[in-house]
């Protein structure tokens, strides 16, 4: 009887961690980028089908990355700020090991829950656009999201205000999509649509240019979230 009671006090808490950390994390504003997300892709998708457009898997995929990250973009960019307006930056660096019992979690939080909707997007493309393996869909387009989330939330520790690190991102966008006609078939490219294969592409070497994207990005994603968690350190930057 005791062991059960002690299970459910630490489900409990564990619960209530969860609650209160998402309730910082997002700080009452994710909604609307989540209203943003379904409002851009609905949008998106009522345009395809009007103009007859050919769908297929890849067009899924484009369709939803540009939601996905509008998903991300709010807790991984205005986090830090969130923590330093909520005044509880303070009380988190007096926690040991900081960056491991806190932030982290809080990422694994927000890709956790940033996945979940994007299955549940997925399934509504497979619903009413064309039919896509949904975990498969899902899994792939984490790859990119996660990885400019990660990149976010580097620089968020680096510039330390929500509204420059949104301009510092904004910025690295539209410099990417600039440089889309010099990498987008290459393994460099973080918006690489695994599902498109280019025409004169022998299928045996797009598998490999994939694969060793999505080894770019994931290492890309390590880096940016052990030298976020490495910057969240140095205490007097913050306080």
């Amino acid at each position: 009887m005791a062991a059960k009671l002690d299970i459910k006090n630490r489900l409990f808490i564990l619960i209530k961690m969860i609650r209160y950390n998402l309730k910082i994390i997002f700080a009452n504003r994710f909604i609307w980028f989540l209203v943003a997300a379904l409002a851009f892709f609905l949008f998106v998708a009522v345009q395809v089908v009007l103009n007859n457009n050919t769908i297929t898997d890849g067009t899924v995929y484009e369709l939803l990355i540009f939601p996905g990250i509008l998903l991300i973009f709010y807790p991984s960019v205005f986090g830090i700020q969130n923590d330093d307006d909520s005044r509880m930056l303070e009380i988190l660096f007096g926690i040991p090991n900081y960056r491991y019992k806190v932030w982290l979690v809080r990422l694994v939080m927000i890709y956790v829950l940033v996945f979940i909707i994007i299955v549940l997007f997925s399934e509504i493309a497979s619903i009413l656009l064309y039919q896509v393996n949904i975990l498969e869909m899902s899994y792939q387009l984490m790859y990119p999201i996660v990885f400019l989330g990660s990149m976010a939330f580097m620089f968020s520790t680096l510039i330390k205000n929500g509204n420059g690190t949104a301009v510092t991102m904004v910025l690295i966008g539209v410099a990417l999509l600039i440089l889309q006609d010099t990498i987008q078939n290459t393994q460099w490219n973080p918006f690489l649509n695994p599902f498109e294969i280019p025409n004169n592409r022998n299928e045996v070497i797009w598998e490999g240019i994939i694969r060793k994207n999505r080894i770019f990005l994931g290492i890309g994603m390590l880096v940016f979230i052990l030298y976020g968690l490495f910057n969240l350190q140095k205490r007097e930057r913050f306080v």
